[in-house]
């Protein structure tokens, strides 16, 4: 019943900026965490940004210093706003909501993806 979706993905020119957001459309109370996932073509899929329901962020590598993740607990809404985009950024990209135990995130509910593209 619950779904997530994401919109905000297009084509970007590099060092340009995007913002992704992934709407829930029932309760999510039963988790306690949220994160944006990448993959690109051949790849294995990766996490870029984890937000817990204290909105304490964790960023992956790549995403430090670029990317920030928010959330909107009220429009029960999760955002990622991409800056100074790199074509390795180049992916589909996926919300999903999970469970954080300690250090460990387990993604429980995906969204369907949004692709973005990065490319002169």
């Amino acid at each position: 019943q619950v779904q997530l979706v994401e919109s905000g993905g297009g084509l970007v020119q590099p060092g340009g900026s995007l913002r992704l957001s992934c709407a829930a459309s029932g309760s999510i109370s039963s988790f306690n965490a949220m994160a944006w996932y990448r993959q690109a073509p051949g790849k294995q899929r990766e996490e870029v940004a984890r937000i817990s329901i204290d909105d304490s962020p964790v960023y992956a590598g790549p995403a430090k210093g670029r990317f920030t993740i928010a959330r909107d607990g009220a429009k029960n809404t999760l955002f990622l706003q991409m800056n100074s985009l790199r074509p390795e950024d180049t992916a589909v990209y996926y919300c999903n909501a999970g469970l954080l135990l300690g250090r460990e995130y387990t993604p429980k509910l995906w969204g369907q993806g949004t692709q973005v593209t990065v490319s002169s």
